[in-house]
């Protein structure tokens, strides 16, 4: 009953989207030197996506 819903615009939406296709793109070109950790430390925790991470 307390949920709280937040609105995410589609431009919001585009963007997140565009970060994941980039960074997958990268790690294709640039695999990180720890195959257990496909994403990397680094960009872990940026706050830049709108949604969770599957």
């Amino acid at each position: 009953m307390g949920e709280i819903i937040r609105f995410i615009s589609k431009s919001e939406l585009e963007r997140a989207r565009l970060i994941r296709e980039a960074r997958a793109n990268y790690e294709r070109i640039f695999p990180s030197a720890d195959p257990a950790d496909p994403q990397g430390a680094a960009i872990e925790g940026d706050g830049g996506e709108a949604t969770a991470k599957p």
